[in-house]
């Protein structure tokens, strides 16, 4: 377009238009470095964020390894602990028996001393008073049977007495290698649960941005969506399996606890809690609600460590953010029994059981089933 102006005005607004076009280039220059650099910060938050969550994984790994370990321990201590308790019973039982056998024995021979006037010889050789003499033979043959009973009792009590003592003595030193064991492990536990609140903190100063929050939980959902779409089409129907369709309000809660996070619940943006988060101890048992096959126990990214149970029907339980496994992949467990102990893992900042039912891949209300 042609300038209508005189020269000197063309001049100026061109002048004034490259400025603007100039200053205008400026701004786009500097918002596109600020957003390269915002890039540049998400991706190196991400990136920082997958390291600390594979580094959380480890740590919790690491607490699941030892707590299994104090579990069994656990398990053993309790165990020798009877043992020993029972063997100190028949230890005492056994001494008071020696006892009993002693003043038995010793009384019997007292008895054959004090009859040892008689000559017993004599007695055969005396042809005078025959009915007499076999009346005595058969006495001294009764008490001489008698007391050889009683020694091989005896003898057999002291063998037993001393194997009972060997044994409680071995079980003693068993407890004593236990406890040491036990202190060492907790050692470690207390290691790797310093280490896991070190990775927290961490994770706690790469903050998220409320919609990077909402990407977060849609990705890990969307893990356990993959997750339990890959175990349903590998689960094999089993006949003796009748899934929880006749067992509402019947079933017990996996954990005593308070109930922090309910079914429907908001959890962030459009996001809703798909199950229950229940507040409870660290180290207690965990329990499955009902008979079932053990058809994932590991590790999964915003859940920690997962056991899900296979219940028949369609029907399946979640446990999850536990601090150690019981179970493996294929075991069968029945209604009450141990699954899990309760932790924080998957970086929850407090302990507790999250726990789903689903039908057929969908979540459904918790408290339907259990009372």
């Amino acid at each position: 377009m042609s300038c209508l102006l005189t020269p000197i005005h063309c001049i100026a607004n061109e002048n004034n238009n490259e400025k603007a076009k100039q200053r205008n280039n400026a701004q786009l220059s500097d918002v596109q470095k600020a957003i390269a650099k915002q890039e540049s910060n998400i991706f190196n938050t991400n990136k920082a964020r997958e390291t600390l969550e594979r580094q959380l994984k480890s740590d919790d790994l690491a607490i699941a390894k030892v707590a299994k370990a104090i579990n069994e321990t656990e398990q053993s201590l309790n165990s020798t602990q009877e043992k020993i308790s029972s063997l100190s019973e028949d230890k005492k039982q056994l001494t008071s028996q020696k006892i009993a056998q002693e003043e038995l024995l010793a009384k019997q021979l007292r008895s054959a001393y004090t009859t040892g006037q008689h000559d017993y010889l004599k007695l055969l050789l005396n042809q005078q008073q025959s009915e007499k003499i076999q009346r005595t033979v058969t006495y001294y043959q009764y008490m001489n049977k008698a007391r050889i009973k009683e020694i091989e009792n005896f003898q057999a009590t002291i063998a037993q007495l001393v194997q009972v003592t060997s044994q409680h003595q071995t079980q003693i030193e068993k407890l004593q290698v236990i406890k040491k064991n036990q202190q060492d492990q907790r050692i470690t536990l207390n290691k790797s649960k310093n280490n896991r609140s070190k990775t927290i903190e961490s994770l706690g100063k790469e903050l998220l941005s409320s919609k990077q929050q909402l990407a977060k939980l849609k990705t890990d959902e969307a893990n356990l969506a993959a997750a339990l779409k890959k175990l349903t089409e590998i689960i094999r129907a089993e006949i003796d399996l009748n899934g929880l369709s006749k067992l509402k309000n019947k079933l017990s809660w996996p954990v005593k606890g308070r109930l922090l996070r309910s079914f429907g619940s908001k959890k962030q943006g459009y996001l809703k809690w798909k199950g229950v988060l229940l507040g409870a101890s660290i180290g207690n048992q965990v329990q499955t609600i009902y008979d079932g096959t053990v058809i994932f126990s590991d590790w999964l990214k915003g859940y920690g460590l997962l056991t899900v149970i296979d219940h028949g029907n369609g029907y399946m339980s979640l446990y999850a953010h536990n601090q150690t496994l019981l179970k493996s992949i294929g075991d069968r467990v029945e209604t009450g029994e141990p699954i899990a102990l309760v932790g924080q893992s998957g970086g929850q900042d407090r302990p507790g059981l999250y726990f789903e039912i689903r039908h057929q891949g969908k979540a459904v209300n918790p408290k339907l089933w259990c009372r």
